[in-house]
């Protein structure tokens, strides 16, 4: 793992990747606080669960906005980005407590939701810069950070966790209000040139990057991904139901959370010769084949196998994708472009999630994976059927 190394010894990104992780974490934290404020507060689980809704919600839709004012304007407006979706947790806290209505929570949670600031994004499209350019280093960047969004997913609930035990939900929503405003501070502090704007291009503009073919067929096909990992997300609750054991679940996600994350540690350090569409298109297919198996699982034992299996090409696909749009990114979108595949893996997600359920219901777990692998599948199929629009973005200027 040396390249890790290599990485962190660059001056001042040990500290932007610190800076990236704490601001990452509210975003884990938000959605478990959320719903154990809101269902303390009002006795209601479907309201709490609408107001998370809508937090992630807001960010899908969001996201590529707050980018593009990143872009045009400079990175040092993600302050007041982070101060406003500071403000508006603590809003929700703030309303929840007064018995406020749910459209007026609905719509503090879009607005929080909206303002999150693209920290994460501003960071992988400096990658390139800030390692001198060296492909061996980037390749691993990019790994890396897809490791530590993994991190920030399975750290955010356990804090949350430990915070409601210790002192209620409404603590987790205070410390995620200092997190996402002291990370943004931090950030800013140590990234070279915090107030360049990027050059307005045609890209700039409407749709923005996606009028860019190759950007456009990245995020599109990123959608079948998500949903894939939707249908996983309430497979294994389903799973562990069956099992009698509910809270088996929590134990399974968090070995398919650890195992995407190894993939990645693992596929970031390796030295490789194959082109980087090439990987992308391959690793596109290897994901849903390894969540196929998970159809065979007949025991906590086989399923808790089967999951590092299905978990191991989560990180290096995100990597790689992530690493293929710094390449085909058009001029001046270096953030947005980025904001898409997170928008594109929310609205995969949502989708997934609530078609398993449906099939869950109407047949059983195992027809829901098959459901979600089938998609899975046909989004890599579409990705290799449509190479041809990646090429043209990937070829030396």
């Amino acid at each position: 793992m040396a390249i890790y190394g290599r990485i962190l010894r660059v001056p001042g990104v040990a500290i932007l990747i610190s800076a990236t992780t704490l601001t990452r974490l509210p975003f884990a934290i938000n959605g478990l606080a959320v719903i154990l404020f809101l269902r303390e507060e009002t006795g209601s689980f479907a309201t709490a669960g609408l107001v998370a809704g809508s937090l992630a919600l807001g960010a899908g839709l969001g996201a590529p906005l707050a980018a593009r004012l990143v872009d045009r304007r400079g990175t040092a407006w993600l302050l007041p980005l982070a101060v406003a979706h500071g403000a508006a947790i603590l809003a929700i806290w703030g309303l929840g407590s007064i018995d406020a209505s749910t459209a007026a929570l609905v719509a503090t949670s879009l607005a929080a939701g909206a303002s999150f600031p693209p920290s994460g994004a501003v960071l992988r499209s400096r990658w390139p810069e800030l390692l001198g350019g060296d492909p061996e280093l980037v390749r691993g960047a990019y790994a890396f950070d897809s490791v530590t969004i993994e991190v920030s997913f399975v750290s955010g609930p356990l804090i949350t966790g430990a915070l409601v035990a210790f002192s209620g939900p409404e603590a987790a929503l205070a410390l995620s209000s200092v997190l996402v405003v002291a990370g943004t501070l931090l950030f800013l502090a140590r990234l070279p040139d915090r107030h360049r704007a990027l050059p307005a291009t045609e890209h700039t503009a409407g749709l923005g990057p996606l009028r860019s073919p190759a950007i456009r067929l990245i995020a599109l096909t990123t959608i079948p991904v998500g949903f894939c990992i939707g249908t996983i997300e309430v497979t294994i609750p389903a799973f562990s139901r069956d099992a009698g054991d509910a809270a088996l679940s929590g134990l399974l996600l968090a070995l398919w959370s650890a195992a995407s994350g190894v993939g990645g540690l693992v596929f970031g350090a390796r030295q490789t010769r194959r082109a980087l569409l090439d990987t992308y298109l391959l690793i596109g297919l290897v994901f849903p084949l390894a969540c196929l198996p998970l159809i065979a699982a007949t025991s906590p034992l086989t399923m808790g196998l089967l999951v590092l299996l299905a978990g191991a090409p989560i990180a290096p696909l995100i990597a790689t994708r992530n690493e293929l749009i710094s390449v085909a990114a058009p001029e001046g979108t270096g953030t947005e472009a980025f904001t898409w595949l997170m928008t594109a893996l929310i609205a995969g997600l949502s989708l997934g999630t609530a078609i398993a359920g449906a099939v869950i219901e109407a047949t059983g777990w195992p027809e829901a994976v098959l459901v979600g692998v089938a998609v899975a599948g046909s989004g890599a199929i579409a990705t290799f059927a449509r190479r041809g629009s990646l090429r043209p973005a990937l070829a030396p200027a």
